[in-house]
């Protein structure tokens, strides 16, 4: 099996109802070819690059999944035939694809990504160039924080001070004064 993604854009005055036929009529496409649906992506509705049908706004939609060539021909087949689907493209993410490893894949993403996201976030302490600080803002690096008061304590040598000088800003250069 070969691994598919296609996107499609929907006319974007399609009710509610309609469209969820239409996502339906996709899927049922996709199980009766024997194909595994690995993701199905509303991105909502979005801005065309240019008119489509005289229409500038389009229902993206992000189809990923596993099947054959003649799954293929028949759902694109189906684009072609219903004229509420303005565009659609598929391409190939993979060739010999085991559908179960994928979908194995996908769930061990979502998992660490929802632990990263449970887990406290830290904030690192990081130092801009004096060059990019405004003079207000920027602290020269023998301060140090409260938890960090040992290196604070550190001689000279290692930890040195940054000078900030307030620059004004240079005025961009115009035509007339070349």
């Amino acid at each position: 099996m070969r691994r598919y993604e296609t996107v499609f854009i929907l006319d974007p005055d399609l009710g509610e109802e309609v469209r969820n036929q239409r996502y339906e009529k996709v899927k049922e496409v996709i199980a009766a070819f024997n194909g595994v649906m690995i993701e199905f992506d509303d991105w909502g509705v979005r801005k065309l690059a240019y008119e489509i049908s005289k229409k500038s706004r389009g229902q993206y939609v992000r189809v990923d999944y596993c099947g054959d060539g003649a799954l293929i021909s028949e759902l694109e087949r189906n684009f072609r035939l219903d004229d509420k689907f303005l565009k659609f493209m598929t391409i190939i993410l993979g060739d010999d694809v085991n559908p179960a490893d994928v979908i194995a894949e996908r769930e061990q993403a979502e998992a660490a990504a929802a632990e990263a996201d449970a887990a406290p976030k830290t904030v690192a302490h990081v130092e801009t160039p004096a060059t990019e600080a405004p003079a207000a803002e920027a602290a020269p690096a023998t301060e140090a924080p409260a938890e960090e008061a040992p290196a604070a304590e550190a001689p000279a040598e290692e930890a040195p001070a940054v000078e900030v000088k307030a620059e004004e800003p240079a005025e961009p250069e115009t035509k007339e004064e070349e």
